[in-house]
């Protein structure tokens, strides 16, 4: 369609529509909706002119008309192993349409721990979900993220209980549907001293053209631990709009890879909460993009109580007429003495069209912290590239050679050896135009 269309309009009828098969009948849930309905017909999806948006035009979204498909498409399993990692084993749940394909997945955790369909939850124990299922998000959520408090079918819970440690990772797949409004819903609470390693991957096949709108919550009680992947394999038609909302409670631990290779837009929101004495944060992030690409970071760590400490380090690689944002602002509250944060980002342009806009922010009102943050954007080291043509490399090799260890930095960081290797191959066939990384070395 060549003009806006009144998407609003059209998604709180979609609301209306799938009233009757949304899990959670209860009060409390039906109340999480309406109030989350109500803000999105109050407040409309965010423009150019909301501060927090300037840089990302979605007007090329809302000149689409994406609705909730109310079945799940035949997906087998031979496409499915095409899109993930090799050699990663872990304990799977499979989303298509953002509902659990329990024939694609193996959910069997025991011992007590849960990670299963979020509507089945809903429907067996809604009581340990009352008091975290959309109460980590901010009040102040943007409107896709009420969207979808409003109206997601299903999504993936992870329970942990009290001192658990799972020796597999889980892993959290979700498939992308064509022409068609996709809301997966996620939710993992950790209780006290527990420790667990998620996966969220977001794939589509590639050519198709959808929207994926993502919520995401994480709870840490007391001591817990979890080591978070978040994959963006989005086609490159596909629109993908995701939020993850953490609180960290005394002496939690909440570490964070992002890596973001698909879409054709793309904005993501990480919040994170330390709100108890010791609490600390580890954001990672990768941004890669070329073409027409747009992906914008947006991210938030509010140090609300003494002793807590938060690190941040996101790399971008842009091409073509490709563009990202990234925003990292870090706020230190009046009781957060004795505040350790650093950030850190750094974006490499490798055409005169690629753009970056880039803000780093520090909010401090406490005096006994250490605090910095910075930012760059350049294109690679003229110094580096003559060092590498006097010892006989190529000018293309040695320009592949730098850009791939730029993007490599973030990988280094990943601890989930399968994961990290696959995405190395990704980025060879990507940024080295598939050339091995070993070829290379021996020019």
């Amino acid at each position: 369609m060549n003009g806006e269309v009144d998407t609003r309009g059209d998604y709180l009828q979609a609301i209306r529509t799938l009233e009757h098969e949304l899990p959670g009948r209860n009060s409390w849930m039906k109340d999480l909706r309406a109030a989350a309905a109500a803000r999105v017909e109050a407040v409309g999806f965010p423009t150019v002119r909301d501060e927090a948006w300037k840089y990302t035009n979605l007007a090329a979204l809302m000149r689409q008309r994406f609705l909730p498909i109310a079945s799940a498409p035949s997906f087998a399993n031979e496409q499915l192993e095409r899109l993930l990692p090799d050699g990663l084993d872990t304990y799977r749940l499979v989303f298509v349409n953002g509902r659990l394909r329990a024939d694609l997945s193996s959910p069997t955790l025991g011992n007590g721990e849960v990670a299963s369909s979020l509507a089945q939850q809903l429907r067996d124990h809604p009581g340990a979900l009352e008091p975290h299922l959309g109460r980590v998000l901010p009040d102040a959520i943007h409107s896709f993220a009420a969207l979808n408090t409003a109206s997601f079918v299903d999504g993936a819970c992870v329970r942990l209980r009290a001192g658990a440690t799972l020796e597999r990772p889980i892993h959290l797949i979700y498939v992308g549907v064509p022409e068609a409004l996709v809301q997966p819903r996620t939710l993992i609470i950790a209780q006290a001293g527990s420790r667990a390693t998620i996966v969220e991957q977001y794939v589509g096949a590639d050519g198709d053209r959808y929207f994926t709108n993502a919520v995401t919550e994480v709870v840490l009680e007391q001591g817990a631990s979890i080591e978070h992947y978040r994959l963006q394999q989005e086609s490159g038609r596909g629109f993908h709009i995701g939020g993850l909302y953490v609180r960290g409670e005394a002496q939690s631990s909440f570490t964070s890879h992002a890596i973001d290779l698909g879409g054709l837009l793309v904005r993501n929101d990480l919040q994170v909460a330390l709100n108890a004495v010791g609490a600390v944060c580890t954001l990672n992030g990768l941004y890669v993009a070329d073409g027409r690409q747009h992906i914008d970071n947006h991210t938030c760590i509010d140090h609300a109580k003494p002793g807590c400490t938060s690190r941040e380090f996101y790399k971008g690689v842009l091409d073509g007429r490709a563009r990202a944002v990234f925003s990292g602002r870090v706020v230190v509250q009046p009781d957060a003495q004795r505040t350790d944060a650093e950030q850190v980002n750094n974006n490499l342009l490798l055409s005169e069209d690629a753009e970056i806009d880039t803000k780093p922010e520090l909010e401090i009102y406490a005096d006994d912290v250490k605090c910095s943050h910075g930012a760059t954007v350049g294109q690679l080291d003229l110094d580096q590239l003559f060092y590498l043509r006097a010892r006989g490399v190529d000018d293309a090799a040695a320009r592949d050679l730098l850009t791939f260890a730029f993007a490599n930095e973030i990988l280094q960081r990943l601890r989930l050896a399968p994961l990290r290797a696959t995405l190395e191959r990704l980025l060879t066939t990507r940024l080295l135009q598939g050339r091995g990384i070993r070829e290379l070395e021996l020019l």
